[in-house]
Formats: structure tokens, C-alpha cells, sequence
């Protein structure tokens, strides 16, 4: 699958399909299948700044909980202080050396000074590259995007400061105009943007009047908005642009290639369709380009975009407009 071939963020990949991060990433027996499939790269389960807070809450808890039973009693443990982040990076480290693929870690931080002091951590484990989620669920009516912004490009720039390896930032859909977020963040030397995050949103069961968390994988179609966006960015940027959600066949992959991103993230298809699915994957991909006559990649790549596409209005247009203007599609639909 030679024709597979292609470089995101500098690293070159067999092939542009990524096992994003989840669980099937959280360990080598699966690392190592993922790689036996024809995974292109994979992505690390993410190193969270809150969990690690939380471990750290509860050990001291637990190591407070007797204490002072007696007067003259001030603790019954030894000094013990958690771990931080050094169980996640030896298993990244092993990771690293369990497989010849590329191997991307995920960071997940709270504060300025915690994403460059894990992402120099990370660096040392020996990855190919680093993947931040940047994100902001609202909770606060008083604090306006702007801010957000500024806060998270300037993280950016900390940590293109602080390591060496290339890395990659995790974008929310919900900015009032993404593409100024994604070029203020090139400008900082950022070498590749992941479209988008899939949050898990709060959930009640009516019954218990409780709020629970159910597991919820992506849909197919769900590609939507980062196939849009994709097109957007196409040449505009020069980092490289990776889909993600929603990416559930070889199909869905060419077309966000078609619009110009350099590679797909793929987590949902796995979960539903096991691991193996992802050779199927390729084998779409290669087989249309080869009905196509296309060699490689980038014969394709961005074709459809909004600078090389023959429709311009593709990615501008609201859709209820195009149904205003050929209210025969929507009929259509209605009746097939």
C-alpha cells in the first residue's frame, strides 16, 4: 500500500487512517493489533491534569483518615506522596517501544503551567509527537470567548517553546469562527489541527431523577462539520489538517481527503466494527484510487476544497438554502 503513504505533522505514515485515543489505545495488546491491522499512526489514551488531582485528593484522604485518634498521635503512615503523572508515562514509554508505528501522546491540562511541564514529560517517554485537547465546556457567564482564545493560543506558544517534537491541537467545533482560531494557532507553530472533539454530553435517567454518563460512539455521517472545515483550511494553513467523528469507512476517509485533510482519526468504527475493520478501510481507500488512476495521496488531496472545487459556494451556503432554491431534493428524501 505504498500509494498509502503520507507525512502528518513531519512524520511519515504508511497510510493516513489513526486509531484515536481511547481505550484501545491504553494498551499494548491492542496497540499491537491496531498496528497488525494497518493503523497509520495511533494516538495514546490521554494523560489527565483533573484525574491526577483527584488520586492525589484521595490519597490524602485516605492517608488523613486515622490520624489524630490519639493525642499524641499525628499520623500513623509514613510521608507518601502521589505519584503524579509517572504511571501514565511509563506506560506511554512502553508503548512507544512495543510497535514501529508512530506513537502520538494526548494531554489533557488545566492549567498554563501544566501543559509545558507535562508536555516536556511526555517529549522525554520518547513519542513521535504530542496531541492537546483544547476545549472549554461554558460554565461561566462572565467570561467571553475572547479570553478563551487568548488563554489557549498562548499555551501554544509556551509549549512550541518547551519541546521539540511536533505537535498537534484538538479543537472544539464551538468558536464563533474557528478558522481565525486555527490560523492565530498556525501562526504559533502548531504542526497539525485535529477537527474536531466529540464531548459526552450530561445525560438524566428520568426514573432515578439522576444525572448518569452513558457511552455513546460516534454516528456515521458525523463527519460533517470536519469535512466542511477541512476544505476551509485546505492551503489556507500550514499545518496539517486531521478529521475526526464520525470517520466510519474507507469512503468517509476519501472524502475528507477529497476536501483536504492530510489523515482521519478513527475511534467509533473500531468499537463497532472490531479492530480488523480497519484493513477493509484501506483496502476502500486503495481500491478507489485505483479506479480513479490516482498514485498517491496528494493526487487527490484538497481536489474538492473551497480553493479547487467547481461548486465555490459548497462550503458557504446554509443548507436550507439550497432546499429553498431545488425543493425536489427535499421531496425526494421524503419519499425514497
Amino acid at each position: 500500500m505504498d500509494s498509502l503513504e503520507t507525512t502528518y505533522m513531519g512524520l511519515h505514515l504508511r497510510n493516513p487512517v489513526i486509531a484515536g485515543a481511547s481505550s484501545l489505545t491504553s494498551n499494548v495488546t491492542t496497540i499491537k493489533a491496531l498496528e497488525q491491522a494497518g493503523a497509520g499512526a495511533v494516538v495514546i489514551s490521554s494523560l489527565f491534569e483533573e484525574q491526577i488531582q483527584l488520586e492525589r485528593l484521595q490519597l490524602d484522604e485516605e492517608l488523613a483518615e486515622f490520624d489524630n485518634l490519639h493525642p499524641e498521635m499525628v499520623t500513623i503512615f509514613p510521608h507518601i506522596e502521589h505519584a503524579g503523572p509517572q504511571e501514565h508515562l511509563m506506560w506511554v514509554r512502553r508503548a512507544t517501544e512495543a510497535v514501529g508505528i508512530p506513537v502520538i501522546a494526548s494531554l489533557n491540562a488545566v492549567n498554563r503551567e501544566t501543559w509545558v511541564k507535562y508536555a516536556k514529560l511526555l517529549q522525554e517517554t520518547g513519542v513521535d509527537g504530542l496531541e492537546l485537547n483544547f476545549y472549554a465546556t461554558p460554565t461561566d457567564l462572565t467570561r467571553d470567548g475572547a479570553s478563551i482564545e487568548d488563554e489557549q493560543v498562548a499555551i501554544a506558544a509556551d509549549v512550541r517553546q518547551a519541546i521539540s517534537i511536533p505537535f498537534a491541537v484538538k479543537l472544539s467545533p464551538f468558536y464563533a469562527n474557528p478558522l481565525h482560531v486555527v490560523s492565530r494557532l498556525d501562526a504559533e507553530g502548531v504542526d497539525g489541527f485535529v477537527l474536531f472533539n466529540r464531548f459526552f454530553q450530561p445525560e438524566i435517567d428520568v426514573s432515578q431523577e439522576r444525572h448518569i454518563s452513558p457511552l455513546r460512539l460516534s454516528n456515521e455521517g458525523d463527519y460533517g462539520l470536519s469535512l466542511r472545515f477541512a476544505g476551509l483550511l485546505f492551503g489556507n494553513v500550514t499545518g496539517d489538517i486531521c478529521s475526526s467523528a464520525g470517520i466510519f469507512t474507507g469512503e468517509d476517509a476519501i472524502k475528507t481527503i477529497l476536501a483536504g485533510a492530510t489523515c482521519v482519526q478513527v475511534v467509533s468504527t473500531l468499537y463497532r466494527n472490531r479492530i480488523p475493520y480497519l484493513t477493509s478501510m484501506l483496502e476502500t481507500i486503495e481500491g478507489w484510487m485505483a479506479e480513479k488512476g490516482y498514485g498517491a495521496l496528494e493526487d487527490f488531496r484538497g481536489k474538492l476544497s473551497r480553493a479547487q472545487a467547481p461548486d465555490r459556494w459548497a462550503y458557504t451556503r446554509a443548507q436550507y438554502v439550497k432546499l429553498l432554491l431545488k425543493p425536489e431534493l427535499l421531496r425526494r428524501q421524503r419519499s425514497a
